[in-house]
């Protein structure tokens, strides 16, 4: 992450796209897309308590719990997963097989609420915290149930507070890739159910992923068209005068699409949030190298800006640096290696090398066959470590491995073994606590095992 001297223009808001106020002078840094380590989609962003949480669909295709990433400075992320929504507590006899998507979660009082897709269904959840527990605020039912005449794909619900206080609720796909309906309705206090009857809303070019945001009178409804699994999709918007429409498609839409030069495929259903007087797009693109139609999508981030005199906002290249308030407090001293080897590699772009270059798109993963993987590093000098920090492919999934120290590469002392329990999580965490010059995670491989697959690696 490169450091950066710029003005930040400074107050803090989270909740919507809001007016700058300028505070102060503040660092900025050089956050690196995608920012997330790991294949995760459909993004949903809140700030609690000095923390943002991202609420977050788990690619391929989803799991059967919600996984959400908290972090204090929006540079280092702790994976976490909800005890609600999942996949067995959310099905009832209308349920498509499809499982936990697309969460949105807002906070309006002290409760936050969550509405999420699980088996082609809308189910809202609410708790006190961003964390949980969590519990279904409508007992064991649906709010939305599942469409049974496949006129509409009831998914990607996303609320939007007004600022008079009044709460919408927007939600709807379409079914094998066409004829997405977008729909609308005005909530009760209870953020639960419906103070009005669902009306359609659906503007032109839209598929999916509808997302409100309210800027100088006008309200913007943000959305997808496309299929996510291929490079078609794409965000594009309209602008109305009130939040049932009708909605005008703005000439310069889309404002996010993909971009060949940048190797960005399939940008979109994405969420908008402002942060010290600045205004950005969290989004989903595809990992690299480029398969089209698969799932593995990464979330990343982008800076968003209105065009005031034409009540536009103004299109996004997706770069892949994006300038952010440098927030870490206590900046701790990283030791870089001097090189990365491994036994064996599943393909020229899963190299060892990968887990040294601060780069979420590319990783390591062992080869095929392959039962006893190994990634050895080398300092060049026996140096002081205190931890190891590993992120790996699936932070939910176990892996088993042993890591190691060594000052000669002859004689190596296992730090932590793993390899009969296994360990997940992001980061993984090893202490090591000595002088090294060499360190190596030895991976044990059965079948039923995880393959060994490794986003980055982290020497402190």
């Amino acid at each position: 992450m490169k450091l950066t001297n710029l003005l930040l223009a400074g107050l803090i808001g989270l909740t919507g796209c809001s007016p700058k106020v300028i505070q102060k002078e503040v660092r900025m840094i050089e956050l690196q897309n995608p920012i997330l380590p790991g294949y995760f989609a459909d993004p949903s962003l809140v700030q609690y308590d000095g923390k943002f949480y991202m609420y977050v669909t788990a690619d391929p295709w989803g799991t059967d719990f919600l996984s959400c990433w908290v972090s204090d400075d929006f540079q280092n992320w702790t994976f976490r997963t909800l005890n609600w929504p999942t996949k067995a507590a959310c099905t009832t006899s209308l349920s498509e097989t499809n499982k936990v998507w697309a969460p949105s979660v807002v906070q309006k009082g002290d409760t936050f609420y969550m509405y999420v897709s699980v088996g082609s269904e809308v189910w809202c959840g609410k708790a006190k915290h961003p964390l949980g527990p969590w519990e279904n605020a409508l007992g064991n039912q649906p709010m939305i149930p599942g469409d049974t005449t496949r006129y509409y794909h009831v998914i990607d619900a996303e609320a939007f507070v007004d600022d008079d206080g009044k709460s919408y609720l927007y939600w709807g796909s379409g079914w094998n890739w066409t004829n997405g309906h977008c729909f609308a309705a005005e909530l009760n206090d209870d953020m639960s159910s419906f103070h009005t009857k669902p009306v359609e809303v659906t503007p032109t070019r839209y598929f999916e992923a509808p997302l409100m945001v309210k800027h100088n009178g006008k309200y913007y409804l943000t959305y997808s068209e496309g299929k996510t699994i291929d490079e078609t999709y794409e965000v594009r918007y309209a602008v109305g005068d009130n939040p049932f429409g009708p909605f005008a498609e703005a000439g310069n839409s889309p404002i996010l699409k993909v971009n060949d030069s940048l190797r960005v495929y399939g940008p979109g259903h994405h969420t908008l949030f402002s942060y010290g007087g600045e205004d950005y797009m969290l989004y989903h693109r595809h990992r690299l190298p480029f398969v089209k139609g698969t799932a593995y999508r990464q979330t990343c981030i982008s800076k968003l800006t209105f065009d005031d005199d034409k009540n536009e906002i103004k299109n996004i290249i997706p770069y892949h640096t994006q300038a952010f308030p440098d927030l870490v407090k206590e900046k701790r001293e990283y030791i870089q290696p001097e090189s990365v080897i491994s036994n064996s590699v599943l393909a020229d772009y899963a190299g060892a090398e990968n887990t040294v270059d601060h780069n979420y798109s590319t990783r390591w993963e062992s080869a095929d066959g392959d039962e006893n993987p190994a990634l050895t590093v080398s300092f060049g000098d026996v140096v002081a470590i205190d931890t190891v920090e590993v992120r790996f492919e699936y932070p939910w999934e176990k892996y088993y491995m042993k890591v190691e120290t060594s000052v000669d590469g002859k004689d190596w002392n296992t730090v932590t073994d793993c390899t009969k329990d296994g360990i997940s999580g992001s980061p993984v965490s090893i202490p090591v606590a000595g002088e090294c010059k060499f360190v190596r995670l030895a991976f044990a491989v059965s079948e039923g095992n995880t393959k060994p697959s490794v986003w980055e690696l982290l020497f402190y």
